[in-house]
């Protein structure tokens, strides 16, 4: 008899997992309750970097008389944008769906529970269904994080989900949030022509990334007209006849047409009923797991931002990919684990910022002897050609050995040169390795290689 493998979750996580299993000869049943491809990925991630791509068009007619043209001014049109943003939505997540048929998954939309680590019921609008499972990989994701000070009405109190596109484009937006999500915003929404300020609650946007990094980009939301509140915490939101209010707690005070919230998220773990399957979660509700993302119960897996890891849906994927391996037993043969040190992220903002590996700060928090070579773009001919010279590109690698141990890169197309690293950081690669290879000229990839030399 096939190994019974139930998935809760469809996204990234979760599909990988049901395609790999199903082709390995599992009888695979994934359940959904809202959108297959996952309600964080085509409700978050997809429309954003849309937005974002089509706010970097209009940004970018707004600077091309460096490159011998006219100025040309672009306008907005919000029915097609939301046009161009479903549509792109529902071609991914009909791809998704037909993979699934295709390799024999079951597929239900309803709320799933457990009833006994190995019995789910699922209340669907038809009625209850029970089903039985080997094998199950919680795969719920996370909402947007809405503090018990806020109050969002989706029209000038917005989540991140009210904002693809939001029902009108703001004025002046204030951003709650200087993380990833909350960066990206600021840089959405001023490409998009609006005021924006930006509510810092330390002294730096980006904690935890490289400062170089995070200096640059408020270099560049300065130069826009960004204002940035440093060493503020948002406490209230208040609608008002004019707008939105946002008080803070040192006293200053924001008055703009939005406001939209960017302070994490927290996980779907709620309402699954872990307590009858014996499940535990830490103190924020995320699933704990092992390295094969076992939780505490051996055939109850998690994966994807439920499981507390990075939220990345490149991680979840593979999170997704191990743990079909695991459940189908090929954790018997050779198998790599997945080493959350070496995933590379990227943040889309103008100019983008990515990094893998060991970053710099925590390198000389760990008092670990490293070297550091930086070369910026403002030297690389295809950054000339390109009118951007704007950022650089750091690697890191151990003086002993020249091992490539991380890097950063900053600037166009951050998140495609990044792969180059990343491979190196992975595969254990020399900077002698980077610098060997040869290149394309001109390419903005060419700045990789003066920083590995």
């Amino acid at each position: 008899m096939a190994l019974r493998f139930v998935i809760i979750g469809g996204g990234p996580a979760g599909n990988t997992a049901a395609t790999h299993a199903a082709r390995l000869g599992a009888t695979v049943t994934v359940i959904e309750r809202d959108v297959i491809g996952g309600a964080a990925h085509l409700w978050d991630c997809i429309p954003s970097k849309t937005m974002i791509a089509t706010g970097g068009a209009m940004s970018f007619t707004r600077r091309i008389q460096g490159m011998g043209l006219e100025q040309q001014v672009a306008e907005i049109d919000n029915d097609a944008l939301a046009e161009r943003i479903a549509g792109i939505k529902d071609r991914l997540q009909s791809g998704t769906t037909r993979l699934l048929h295709s390799q024999g998954v079951t597929m239900i939309a309803g709320f799933a529970r457990f009833k006994s680590p190995n019995d789910i019921v699922v209340e669907t609008k038809t009625g209850l269904v029970e089903l039985t499972a080997d094998k199950i990989l919680i795969a719920t994701g996370t909402r947007p994080r809405i503090p018990d000070w806020c109050q969002p009405d989706g029209e000038r109190i917005l989540t991140t989900r009210d904002c693809y596109p939001p029902k009108e484009f703001p004025e002046h937006i204030t951003v709650i949030g200087s993380g990833v999500t909350g960066v990206e915003f600021v840089h959405m929404f001023s490409s998009f022509g609006a005021k924006v300020t930006l509510v810092v609650s330390r002294q730096q946007v980006l904690p935890g990334k490289d400062g170089d990094a995070a200096a640059l980009l408020e270099e560049d939301f300065l130069r826009r007209g960004v204002k940035l509140l440093k060493g503020a915490r948002a406490t209230e939101i208040e609608r008002t006849d004019e707008g939105v209010t946002v008080r803070c707690d040192d006293g200053r005070v924001v008055y703009s047409s939005h406001a939209v919230l960017a302070i994490g998220s927290v996980p779907n773990s709620d309402g699954l009923a872990l307590d009858a399957a014996g499940v535990e979660t830490d103190r924020s509700g995320y699933i704990e797991i092992n390295r094969h993302c076992q939780s505490n119960v051996a055939h109850i897996y998690a994966a994807g931002d439920v499981s507390g890891k990075l939220p990345l849906s490149s991680v979840a994927s593979m999170q997704g990919r191990k743990v079909a391996e695991h459940a189908m037993g090929l954790q018997t043969v050779a198998h790599r684990h997945l080493d959350y040190d070496k995933a590379a992220s990227a943040i889309f903002t103008e100019p983008e910022i990515a990094d893998v590996g060991l970053a710099e700060a925590e390198a000389f928090s760990l008092g670990r002897k490293i070297r550091v070579t930086k070369v910026p773009f403002s030297g690389t001919p295809k950054a000339l050609i390109n009118n951007d010279s704007r950022g650089f590109v750091k690697i890191l690698s151990d003086p002993a050995t020249g091992v490539v141990l991380g890097g950063s890169i900053v600037g166009r197309h951050a998140a495609e040169l990044i792969s180059v690293i990343a491979l190196a950081v992975t595969a254990n690669l020399k900077v002698t390795d980077i610098v060997e290879s040869l290149l394309v000229h001109p390419a903005l990839a060419e700045a990789i290689a003066e920083a590995a030399e």
